[in-house]
């Protein structure tokens, strides 16, 4: 597939996914979310890592509304099931880490695809903001999936109902993502973390992703079951044996990712 409203790069083991309609704040449309699916199926086959941000000012400001629409134009069930579950699923599905470099505002649906990446990097500028209920809507995208996991519910509905922005650091304080850079070194700081993920060792960073999804529906004997079936195959990796070789002679790991 040819992407017109994407940006697609893949240096080193990182495929970078960027949002292209910056004149837009990259609000998604159908093409949008078409383009980002197949690009998220061709990064987990070739990536060691995936990292998702934005083109312009905005990382994503959600669903485009200057595209008609309306309960009258857009069979809302429809495009959730059709255009957005395939994205989200990808993410999670994805063999790979999923990070997302939240480079300004991330709203609606653009708030919700950054929050069901594995990891969340934020520019100190960007804020996020579940604004559904100031269209008389709920939050979709697996907006009410992620945030009562990873905030609490109390949060995740105060975030729901008000429709209050979320600044990175308020963010970063309560849990909704993992970093904040200030601005002026906020690419270089998310490029030097996708580096660090892109180096590592993909067969371990593949169990962690599925242990830890996991988590929330298994019980303890579930979880640990997994836990042993995962790490009896991560010992069998030759990263495992490069990483104790490293150890024992005090270098650091060269990790092949398998």
């Amino acid at each position: 597939m040819d992407y017109d409203t994407i940006l697609y790069d893949l240096t080193g083991g990182i495929a970078t996914i960027t949002l292209d309609r910056p004149d837009r704040m990259n609000a998604l449309t159908p093409q949008m979310r078409a383009e980002l699916a197949d690009a998220l199926k061709r990064a987990s086959e070739a990536a060691r890592v995936i990292v998702l941000t934005g083109a312009g000012a905005a990382f994503c400001s959600g669903q485009d509304l200057g595209e008609g629409t309306t309960a009258a134009a857009v069979d809302l069930e429809r495009v959730l099931r059709d255009e957005y579950e395939p994205i989200i699923r990808a993410i999670a599905e994805a063999p790979v880490p999923v990070m997302a470099a939240v480079n300004g505002p991330a709203a609606g649906a653009g708030a919700n695809l950054a929050l069901a990446a594995d990891v969340v990097i934020a520019a100190r500028s960007a804020y996020f903001l579940q604004a559904f209920t100031r269209i008389g809507l709920m939050p979709d995208a697996g907006g009410t999936y992620a945030l009562p996991r990873q905030v609490g519910f109390a949060r995740a509905m105060g975030a729901a109902l008000f429709a209050d922005k979320i600044d990175a650091d308020q963010a970063a304080d309560w849990g909704m993502i993992w970093e904040v850079f200030d601005d002026a070194v906020f690419e270089d700081g998310w490029r030097d973390r996708a580096r660090q993920l892109a180096d590592g060792p993909t067969q371990a960073y593949r169990a962690v992703k599925t242990a830890m999804r996991a988590s929330f529906e298994n019980d303890l004997e579930a979880q640990l079951s997994l836990e042993a079936r995962l790490q009896g195959k991560c010992g069998t990796t030759r990263d495992f044996k490069e990483g104790v070789m490293a150890f024992r002679e005090k270098r650091a790991a060269a990790f092949e990712g398998r």
